[in-house]
């Protein structure tokens, strides 16, 4: 004799969509305290909750949020991240202008990328809508949806933000991390510089997705030169600027900082958010992997700004990012040339466990 419960789930299938509606509704709830009575019959709710992607709206609502919720459990991410239809569905729906369920789309992916199988997402190509002006290829299209997107300039009923994470995910797979640093055809913009401008962004989310994903590109040594140069990607400021309070600096330290750093508001604060600044941080010492990189940090002096975030942050993983990161600009160098840059790059991968791919 199945349950009340039991009985709820069966009728998110109901051919009457007011039950449907109901159905879906009052599940949601159990999606969180109950999840197991999902995973009943080879998991044929979840199955059932996919489908009502094409379902009215407010039924689509429900379905997504359940979804959301449940996508922590490995069972059903795999179930999920792995279905072709759903996930053409998905990226067919969240770019659209008048999308309803705009932000949940962008979580459900943001979920479904924590699965390796998202890496295919590289070659998915789609028609863009004339609004978008973007290209076929989805990573532009949910990139110029991120950028369009914020504040619901672009769809009134989502702000995007989740794609952040999309991103972040997305970014450690190797050929991904290629294509953040590579210039696209059809807007001559490279795509990593179209999200450096966010690391300052309002959005907690947005903020903290941007700056996974620049750490994540940045294992991607050989785009080291254009990461720094002023005329390439130049991501240097886009990163110190978070760290970065209102301290004031003899003028000895600050004639050689980065000119975004030398005439600051007095009201300047740091990221709000520890784990952020700790992310900056270790993508400073990403950049220390080469000799140009390292050189280069201490020309632009960034020693004074990450002495103050160690003194001002009380935070013991910031901390810890700043010793290390002094420990590397502060000591003379052994050597010169590739020898020295190999070895870098080898202390980096042993230290893997701390500087882990977000």
């Amino acid at each position: 004799m199945p349950t009340e419960l039991e009985e709820l789930v069966g009728f998110i299938t109901h051919q009457n969509p007011q039950i449907r509606l109901l159905a879906t509704e009052n599940l949601v709830p159990y999606s969180l305290s109950d999840p197991s009575i999902f995973k009943v019959d080879d998991m044929r709710p979840i199955k059932n909750l996919k489908v009502l992607l094409n379902d009215h709206h407010k039924v689509a609502e429900h379905a997504l949020t359940c979804l959301i919720n449940l996508s922590g459990d490995p069972d059903v991410l795999e179930l999920i991240a792995s279905d072709e239809k759903f996930l053409d569905l998905v990226l067919s729906f969240i770019v659209g202008p008048k999308e309803e369920n705009a932000n949940l789309l962008a979580m459900v992916l943001a979920n479904m990328t924590k699965s390796d199988s998202l890496k295919r997402i590289f070659d998915k190509k789609q028609e863009p809508p004339k609004e978008l002006g973007s290209d076929e290829s989805i990573l532009n299209q949910l990139m110029d949806l991120f950028v369009k997107g914020q504040s619901g300039s672009y769809n009134p009923k989502g702000d995007f933000d989740y794609l952040a994470y999309v991103f972040a995910d997305l970014s450690k797979h190797d050929e991904i991390r290629k294509y953040f640093v590579t210039e696209q055809t059809y807007d001559k913009v490279i795509p990593i510089t179209k999200l450096k401008v966010f690391t300052e962004h309002e959005s907690d989310i947005r903020r903290k997705g941007v700056a996974s994903t620049l750490k994540n590109v940045a294992f991607d040594i050989d785009s080291h030169p254009s990461f720094l140069s002023t005329q390439g990607i130049d991501i240097l400021p886009y990163i110190m600027l978070p760290i970065t309070g209102n301290e004031e600096y003899d003028v000895d330290e600050t004639m050689n900082m980065l000119p975004d750093l030398q005439l600051l508001p007095p009201d300047k604060k740091r990221d709000p958010d520890n784990t952020i600044i700790q992310t900056h941080l270790e993508t400073l010492l990403l950049l220390t992997t080469t000799r140009l990189g390292r050189d280069y940090l201490r020309e632009v002096n960034i020693y004074p700004v990450v002495r103050e975030t160690h003194s001002r942050v009380n935070d013991e993983e910031v901390r810890e990012a700043c010793d290390r990161l002094v420990q590397v600009i502060q000591r003379d160098e052994e050597g010169e040339g590739e020898e020295l840059d190999q070895k870098r790059i080898t202390e980096l991968l042993d230290e893997e466990e701390e500087i882990t791919e977000v």
